[in-house]
């Protein structure tokens, strides 16, 4: 479906774009491959690495309704990945984490209804449910935004889904390249947060391929989440540095114990799939959707009244030589 189709990314400098951007050049033929961020060095230095000719280069920010409009002429599908993700430094920039994720979101938004975009898929956060730090708020209300885009596309022919996933392996930001940072300036102990932490986990090829998938699957209103293993903190510091103690240093602002990604509340909207589970939007569109049967013939199931998507009680927990494969 993306052979000679023009595709946007947003924040594409990211570790999510340049996995995407590698995995569309890798097994499709796009038209165009735009990279639209604000970081004009980071544009700078992908460019090394991605020169071929579909790629284009737009410095822009989401918080630019304007420039996005102008960014998404003649673009048939978008990956919306730009946000502020730094869960203390969004505590501490409260609207500067608002401009961008929800503001920024409504820009996407408009600017994708404005081209006749076909389809937009807006990544999340397991932060985003129950959420109980701005970070994971911003991005519950930026998710209802694109959710609710459905119901006034009007006559747009623009559908807008969401993909909501764990942490990512090594991604920018998170845990694993802290600690490896912190062995190799000769650190004597790893610190944990809390033992009893547990976190979601995909890698980052996993992720795009599982936001391609959405791509097809979608009807417009979804939200898609894979079932992902979980890991023990614990464990994933025992597998990047097997012989150092541990320094428990408390949550930081904004964190939690577990994370979710199928609240109880929304048990009664949620399907369960082969190897992923969907949210049904809570507001109806004008046309009906038989969310139990996506757009490649997959057929789902409504979970038990109550059912909770959870990284504490997840069935399936990474042991430490499997996180120890993972992290390399």
């Amino acid at each position: 479906m993306f052979n000679h189709k023009s595709i946007l990314v947003t924040g594409g400098t990211g570790s999510f774009g340049k996995q995407f951007i590698k995995t569309m050049l890798e097994n499709y033929k796009p038209k165009r491959l735009i990279v639209y961020s604000r970081d004009e060095l980071k544009q700078f230095e992908m460019q090394q690495e991605f020169n071929s000719t579909p790629m284009r280069y737009f410095i822009g920010d989401v918080r630019d309704g304007e420039r996005m409009k102008l960014a998404m002429r003649g673009v048939d599908y978008v990956v919306h990945a730009a946000a502020m993700k730094q869960v203390p430094a969004a505590e501490y920039n409260p609207m500067e984490c608002i401009k961008t994720n929800v503001d920024g979101a409504q820009n996407v938004i408009n600017a994708a209804l404005d081209n006749e975009v076909e389809q937009v898929v807006a990544l999340s956060t397991d932060k985003a449910a129950n959420p109980i730090n701005l970070y994971g708020a911003t991005k519950l209300v930026s998710d209802k935004l694109f959710v609710a885009a459905n119901n006034i596309a009007g006559g747009h022919k623009t559908k807008f889904s969401v993909v909501r996933y764990g942490n990512v392996v090594g991604s920018r930001g998170s845990v694993v390249p802290f600690f490896k940072k912190l062995i190799e300036q000769g650190t004597a102990e790893i610190p944990i947060t809390d033992e009893k932490m547990t976190r979601f986990w995909i890698t980052l090829p996993q992720g795009v391929d599982f936001v391609i998938k959405a791509f097809q699957r979608m009807h417009g209103g979804e939200i898609f989440i894979p079932r992902i293993p979980s890991s023990r903190i614990t464990d994933l510091a025992k597998a990047i540095a097997p012989d150092l103690p541990h320094k428990i240093i408390g949550i930081r602002p904004g964190e939690k114990l577990h994370e979710i990604m199928c609240p109880a509340d929304d048990s009664h909207l949620t399907l369960e799939f082969s190897d992923y589970y969907v949210i049904k939007p809570t507001i109806s569109f004008n046309l009906p959707v038989d969310y139990s049967k996506n757009n490649l013939g997959e057929v789902g199931k409504h979970v038990a009244q109550g059912f909770e998507y959870n990284s504490g009680t997840n069935p399936h927990f990474l042991s430490v030589e499997e996180l120890r494969d993972i992290v390399g």
